[in-house]
């Protein structure tokens, strides 16, 4: 087994480099698909709804490695399991841009998501030991920017190499970015010494129903607005085998001798506190950045590409904020920055919540820049104040239980947020259509208004009034869905801003030169 060599050979920056790339091209990978799934539909002969299984076949995969990584690590070697799994998905990615048929790109999505899973927590876990932990901040920052900022850029970049070459570049520009990875993997990374290939026996048990429990609740949260939830029976069946498995995961897992997630890791305060903090920022993150770009398209009039450009003021927040954040966590307490973060963040989600129809690119520009900046004051300090009391030997562990449940929240928050959008602006079209029908002087007017415009193009009398009152109806129908879209951005602040206590209950991070243990 590769060890490491001795401390000061290597610099942690240029491993810092090594597995931000594998890191950045990986959750890359979970948005830059999206815009484009017309084009791989039309190109394979599928509909639209049958190409979204290439997303939430790589989401399922992607989320059920994602928690036993740190098993995996252990039981293969880090240093080996990251160059099998970068090399895995940079090959997936190439045969996805070959593939001929959709059942085809489904499946080599399925060994993408699956290659995937295991590159966050083992990049995270990678740089928190390369780091002194004074210098933790420095380096969650550098790693944050991938985090935070791919999911940003994918569907830009997706948007682009879509209309000026082909939907298959979206696969094959992962392909230089992954070679480069295993190289620099293979030549500056090194597994830590506490680190001993296990040859106890596999925990089976565990492994399968997490398999099953994680792969059907992913299922649901991606498809269940599609097929009316509960409406429909397969969503129901997948739900319920969902909370059976997981029940019965999590009662096996705290007796078994050898887990294959050791979820006592749960007893550490700050750590729990974090891991939930950190579902909610993936609730909200993720959600937030869903519906924006479907107001901007829907109700704006923005083509895809604009409305993955008009994302770009959170990318830049967080692109200019995070160095500094990092370099600030070890001048000031962490916990600090973390309130600064939540109260920035819900402010952001405020003032999107009182946008309007008639509204600029500077409105929407400037909640967005306010954003990136909370989410860098988020992210950082939370990763590390959640890392800070876990023992080396258990960071794999810690790593991916805690990125797990930042990609479950951000599937929570899709399907929360989708399906909020369309029952609020029902809600409110049934209201507002009562004050059409109402009578009242105004609505009356605007009527008049429109009647005398059409009989002006030419309409004759019972033409115009019934086209003034379908055009009355279709702004009322636009009004609707502006009030749902603010609801939801309202309601997304409160939900953060009742964080706020929770930061209470974390303990500030050691400044001391090694890791404390519990």
């Amino acid at each position: 087994m590769a060890t490491r060599p001795p401390a000061g050979e290597i610099n942690p920056w240029i491993i810092a480099v090594s597995v931000m790339l594998s890191t950045f091209m990986e959750v890359l990978d979970t948005t830059v698909v999206n815009v484009s799934l017309p084009h791989i539909a039309g190109s394979l002969s599928a509909s639209v709804d049958e190409a979204t299984w290439a997303l939430t076949s790589y989401l399922v995969a992607n989320a059920v490695v994602l928690p036993i990584t740190g098993w995996l690590a252990n039981y293969l070697g880090r240093k080996r399991l990251l160059i099998f799994a970068t090399s895995g998905f940079t090959a997936a990615s190439f045969l996805c841009g070959l593939a001929p048929t959709l059942a085809f790109l489904i499946f080599f999505r399925v060994v993408q998501g699956a290659c995937g899973g295991a590159l966050q927590p083992i990049s995270q876990a990678v740089l928190l030991e390369s780091f002194p932990p004074e210098d933790r901040g420095k380096a969650m920052g550098f790693w944050g920017l991938g985090i935070v900022v791919a999911p940003m850029l994918g569907p830009v970049l997706g948007g682009w190499l879509t209309d000026s070459y082909s939907w298959r570049w979206v696969f094959y520009i992962n392909v230089p970015v992954g070679v480069l990875s295993v190289i620099m993997t293979q030549l500056f990374i090194f597994d830590p010494a506490y680190i001993r290939r296990l040859s106890a026996r596999i925990d089976y048990w565990g492994i399968g129903m997490l398999a099953i429990g994680v792969a059907s609740l992913q299922v649901v949260l991606d498809k269940g607005q599609e097929a009316d939830w509960f409406g429909a029976h397969w969503i129901t069946a997948l739900a319920v085998i969902s909370f059976v498995a997981l029940v019965a995961l999590v009662i096996y897992e705290l007796k078994a001798a050898h887990p294959v997630i050791d979820l006592r890791v749960f007893l550490v305060r700050t750590y729990s506190t974090g891991v939930f903090l950190m579902a909610v920022l993936g609730v909200v993150l993720y959600g937030s950045l869903v519906i924006l770009p479907i107001m901007l398209q829907t109700l704006l009039g923005y083509p895809a590409l604009q409305a993955g450009i008009a994302l770009f003021p959170r990318g830049l927040g967080s692109f200019l904020t995070m160095p500094i954040v990092g370099a600030f966590m070890s001048r000031v307490d962490p916990r600090k920055l973390l309130l600064g973060g939540i109260a920035g963040g819900s402010a952001s989600l405020f003032l999107l919540g009182r946008l309007n129809l008639s509204v600029g690119y500077w409105d929407i520009f400037w909640p967005q820049f306010l954003q990136g900046v909370a989410l860098a004051c988020l992210f950082v300090p939370l990763t590390t104040i959640t890392m800070d009391p876990i023992r080396r030997e258990a960071m794999g562990n810690a790593t991916s239980i805690f990125n797990l449940m930042r990609n479950l929240g951000g599937s929570v928050g899709i399907a929360a947020v989708t399906t909020l959008v369309a029952r609020r602006e029902q809600t409110n079209l049934n209201n507002l259509s009562g004050d059409v029908s109402s009578g009242k002087l105004r609505v009356q007017t605007l009527v008049q208004a429109f009647r005398s415009w059409f009989i002006y193009r030419g309409a004759d009398a019972a033409t115009s009034t019934r086209r003034a009152y379908d055009a009355l109806f279709g702004m009322v129908r636009q009004q609707a869905a502006m009030l749902s879209f603010n609801q939801v951005f309202w309601l997304l602040g409160a939900l953060f801003l009742l964080m706020l206590p929770l930061v209470f209950l974390m303990r500030r991070p050691a400044r001391r030169g090694q890791i404390a243990a519990h």
